[in-house]
């Protein structure tokens, strides 16, 4: 293989944002060939690397880049079946991003400081999946660690956008500290931050402290792959534009994280105790986070809190030892959370706004965004895991790995023994992979209901485009006291969305039905991969499906018994949603199932169960504290001292200014008293 192939694919990018930055200004109309077309090419090109490179083999290539006094730091390449495919999703997704932003932002002043900074996170991204060496991977980190920052702030002029952006910057940076630390040891330890050598090191046992290195790398993931404890910038992510969430949540930011640890894996094979903590991070961030889904009133936070649950699916299969079932969920989910992201851009430019609640009382809102209606079903079953989309297959690979690991037969594809993973990691992701396999159907489905079947919007034929007076009712009404993280309304809802925002969408679509098909039938996949099977047992089959459907089904019953307690009148377990610009003369009530099911968890569930409010209690609030106290003391005890020797020499000053009379009779004077005073005194 020609090895300028795998360089232009980040380097492109890369050009194009420097390109795109550079004349994006001055020549508006460069600014979108400028961020379509490197990215795209560079998705061709990972696809040819990916064809070239073919199943089972690997590319090692490497430059010294600088003597360091330890191990050296390399240009590194490292390709092979997870590089590959990772990399076609990373195309792929950021060439749709980048397509439907230019209808998206059309009128956006911003557009080409956005349109560079998506080129530059794509690069990143790319570096992140190619490099071979720890330390230029860790660049690539935390490049889009900054770009996600600007991204995020992206209508900074909105509060919320501000304190989103900042959020997400502090808690990822929170737990890239110790990240950079355990990438430390891990270079000491195996003498090398090339990934080979680590990797290596490991098989052969070499590394001193495997299980200190796995935690400290894990609090890296936590922060980048939004797992608890650290998950809780991601909902709040949501402020930035549609696309840039599509972006993070499918194929780059949070990716990183599960992907790192699945280069990785014969290095926390090494920690059976490291396996346990990855599975009790996965298994808590998994059930929380479909809680909160099922609870949320903004459509983007149902999105939010549906990947984090997700990435806790790939963790959980990490702790199970089977990185291909992560792996191949981490590339399904890619392909779907990309088209539900898109697809909810599509309908809040129709509906101008994030609720789902105020989006039910849209007339014909499913029949104004046909597009949208159906890539979104398609893509709101996949995630539910039913057969035969893409996330039936990968879940389902998910909970077979955990089933195995339960049993004391870890699929760990000869990376390491299957004793290597304790039996409690395998039960602790089962059953919260299981129960959260009921929770996601159910939110699922609600979401789906509650938007486009809602009795009062059904009934009603759709319109050409909303009616003014709508517009003004519709605009950022959400449910009273639920959490929303709008952004600007830049789109105008009197046009039809165009087709740049509409064919992203099914293209979108092929690969969330047809991904988990083509790649399990054919067992190209596992080839490509570690060679490990990927097709469901029967039992998790049958057992994953009847919960989904379960879960399902409950949220239709739920949301049928609301429906119709409305229809007669009576009360039912649903929130009241206020018109804009204050209380209502009349209150609207709003069927919503995930009151019915989730009960008296529904409020904490809407609140995040409370943890923000945590961290500001534990954290935010002392430091503050502590920074008033250093405030004090700087300006009243140093500052003080500082300005208190100032007035003291001035003061000196003016009392010898006060001797200065420019009278040379005084001066004389004064100095023969002087000389007699010393007479006297040499005298006596």
């Amino acid at each position: 293989m020609n090895l300028a192939l795998p360089v232009l694919v980040p380097a492109l990018p890369a050009l194009g944002a420097a390109a795109t930055l550079a004349v994006g200004r001055k020549a508006p109309g460069l600014a979108r060939p400028l961020a379509v077309v490197p990215v795209a090419v560079s998705a061709v090109l990972a696809l040819v690397v990916a064809l070239q490179l073919g199943t089972g083999q690997t590319l090692d290539a490497a430059t010294r880049l600088t003597p360091t006094g330890g191990p050296d730091i390399a240009l590194a390449l490292h390709l092979d079946g997870f590089s590959s495919l990772i990399s076609v999703l990373v195309g792929l997704v950021a060439t749709c991003v980048q397509v439907y932003s230019t209808a998206y932002l059309k009128e956006d002043p911003r557009y080409p400081s956005y349109a560079a900074l998506v080129s530059l996170f794509t690069a990143a991204m790319f570096l992140v999946v190619y490099s071979g060496d720890l330390i230029v991977l860790l660049v690539g980190w935390e490049v889009m660690g900054l770009c996600s920052y600007f991204l995020i702030g992206h209508h900074w002029e909105t509060a919320d956008a501000r304190s989103a952006s900042l959020k997400a910057f502090l808690v990822t940076k929170l737990g890239d500290v110790p990240f950079l630390f355990g990438i430390f040891l891990l270079g000491a330890d195996a003498g090398s931050f090339r990934i080979p050598d680590v990797l290596a090191a490991a098989s052969e046992g070499r590394l001193g402290h495997p299980t200190l290195t796995a935690l400290l790398l894990l609090a890296g993931v936590a922060g980048k792959s939004a797992q608890f404890p650290l998950h809780t910038w991601l909902p709040d992510a949501m402020a930035g534009p549609t696309p840039v969430s599509a972006l993070i949540h499918a194929a780059t930011m949070v990716a990183a994280g599960i992907y790192l640890v699945a280069r990785l894996l014969p290095v926390f094979l090494l920690s059976g105790a490291a396996l346990v903590v990855l599975a009790v991070m996965a298994a808590v961030t998994m059930i929380g986070s479909a809680l909160c889904a099922l609870a949320q009133d903004d459509l983007k936070r149902v999105l939010a809190y549906s990947t984090v649950g997700q990435l806790g699916y790939m963790a959980g299969a990490l702790a199970s030892g089977d990185r291909e079932a992560s792996v191949f969920h981490l590339v399904s989910h890619g392909a779907f959370k990309a088209l539900l992201f898109l697809a909810a851009g599509v309908v809040i430019h129709a509906a101008h706004t994030n609720s789902i609640s105020a989006m039910s009382r849209i007339p014909g809102l499913r029949k104004r965004v046909p597009d949208a209606y159906w890539t979104m079903g398609i893509a709101l079953v996949a995630l539910i895991g039913l057969p035969p989309f893409s996330g039936f297959f990968s879940k389902e690979a998910v909970l077979t790995a955990a089933e195995h690991a339960a049993n004391g037969e870890a699929l760990t594809n000869g990376l390491g023994p299957a004793s290597a993973v304790p039996q409690a990691a395998g039960w602790i992701v089962l059953i919260s992979a299981g129960l959260t396999a009921l929770l996601t159907a159910a939110y699922a489905a609600r979401l789906f209901l509650v938007a486009f079947h809602s009795p009062a919007g059904a009934a009603a034929a759709a319109p050409k485009v909303l009616p003014a007076a709508d517009r003004g009712t519709v605009v950022a009404d959400h449910e009273a006291g639920a959490p929303y993280s709008p952004e600007l309304d830049e789109a105008d809802p009197a046009t039809a969305e165009p087709p740049a925002m509409r064919w992203p969408l099914w293209v979108l679509a092929v690969p969330t039905m047809g991904f988990g098909i083509a790649g399990v039938r054919s067992d190209w996949l596992p080839a490509l991969l570690d060679g490990g099977s990927l097709r469901p047992s029967a039992v998790t089959a049958v057992t994953g499906t009847g919960l989904a459907v379960v879960g399902a089904l409950a949220a239709y019953g739920a949301w049928r018994s609301a429906a119709a307690r409305l229809g007669t009148g009576r009360p039912a377990p649903a929130g009241r949603v206020p018109g804009q610009g204050g209380a209502p003369a009349t209150e609207v009530i709003v069927a919503d199932p995930g009151r019915t099911l989730l009960g008296s968890l529904f409020g904490p569930a809407r609140h995040g169960f409370g943890v923000d409010r945590l961290y500001r209690a534990l954290f935010v609030r002392p430091v503050v504290a502590a920074a008033k106290l250093v405030r004090f003391l700087d300006r009243e005890v140093v500052e003080g001292y500082v300005q208190g020797s100032g007035i003291g020499a001035n003061l000196l000053g003016r009392a010898v200014r006060l001797a200065q009379t420019g009278n040379a009779q005084t001066y004389l004077s004064a100095l023969l008293a002087a000389v007699v005073l010393l007479a006297v005194l040499v005298a006596v």
